[in-house]
């Protein structure tokens, strides 16, 4: 049958920002693939979002719906994947590179006895031939490779290819999957889930990312690192340093050890830029470094860089952030 299907993953009945950015790339890929753009969704109570991916191209849709599936399971999800694959046998398949994804691809993978592109930041069709390109080598370089096993496995970073709603949203058709025979047998169950105290944006989607790092000295600065945030739409990251001495969590952290990140900005408070965080952020659009030492490493790399003290520096900015949004109130 051919074509491409997307991995459209949603979390408590909300769609992660990467899976329209995967639908949305699997639509202009389309006419060079051949075939149909499918999704497949799964979780509990989803018949509510079917539409929302016809904004984006999802001609078809595989869903399973079933209580069990509220919280993901690495064997009944990808039992589920390998039904809609069979279904189709679709010519390339398209995943978010997000905690859930990178569970489950090498899952489907091994099954299939194919190799995955993991990191995905361009895919490239021409004649007939697949190549994608991903950062090697701690971000440093660009690698460009060909894919020759079909059906091709493609992880796309979060945040690194545009959404395009459609100005006609197609009505996708909806095949319905049965998961109860799925579930049957299944030896890995969610047995709790603790939420975090404070709800956060995921640093892999998020568009602005303001990290702190050793010199804020302690974990009270990191209130006035969360105002300028949340005043920029955005969310609140780390270095490893600020991690380890217990100031943050780690589900903030940056960096090699954390979280690979590619915000459209990313602002640097007291981080001094060392290889493990340069890996982290490398990608992002636009990058801001706040720092006291004008010898930080993070000023080689920064696109803008303020050498004072970020204690001064932070509170102007959102003073001044402040007045600019009354401003156009």
């Amino acid at each position: 049958m051919g074509g491409i299907l997307v991995f459209a993953e949603q979390r408590d009945g909300e769609f992660r920002r990467v899976a329209f950015e995967a639908v949305s790339e699997a639509r202009r890929l389309k006419e060079r693939i051949g075939g149909p753009v499918a999704a497949l969704l799964i979780g509990h109570n989803v018949g509510g979002l079917t539409e929302t991916l016809g904004r984006y191209g999802a001609e078809k849709l595989y869903v399973a719906d079933h209580e069990f599936l509220a919280r993901y399971s690495g064997e009944a999800y990808r039992n589920i994947f390998l039904d809609a694959i069979e279904r189709m046998k679709p010519s390339m398949i398209v995943v978010g590179s997000t905690a859930m994804g990178r569970d489950l691809v090498p899952r489907i993978a091994a099954k299939l006895g194919v190799p995955a592109a993991m990191e995905v930041t361009e895919i490239i069709v021409e004649d007939g031939v697949v190549r994608v390109k991903r950062p090697i080598q701690m971000g440093k370089i660009i690698a460009t490779y060909r894919l020759r096993s079909e059906p091709y496995i493609i992880v796309i970073r979060p945040n690194t290819f545009p959404v395009e709603e459609l100005e006609e949203p197609v009505s996708p058709a909806v095949e319905v999957i049965d998961a109860s025979k799925h579930i049957e047998g299944v030896r890995d169950r969610v047995v709790d889930f603790v939420a975090a105290e404070k709800k956060m944006m995921d640093l892999t989607e998020a568009p602005v990312i303001v990290s702190g790092g050793r010199g804020l000295g302690g974990p009270e600065p990191f209130k006035m690192l969360w105002e300028l945030a949340e005043l920029l739409g955005g969310t609140v990251g780390a270095s490893r340093a600020a991690v380890d001495a217990g100031w943050i969590s780690h589900d903030h952290q940056v960096g090699l050890t954390g979280k690979i990140v590619s915000p459209n900005l990313y602002i640097a408070v007291g981080i001094s830029g060392q290889i493990q965080h340069k890996v982290g952020c490398i990608n992002s659009k636009v990058i801001v470094a706040i720092n006291k030492d004008p010898e930080a490493p993070i000023f080689e790399f920064a696109d803008y860089g303020i050498v004072g003290d970020l204690f001064e520096v932070v509170p102007r900015l959102i003073e001044e952030i402040k007045k600019l949004k009354q401003s156009k109130s």
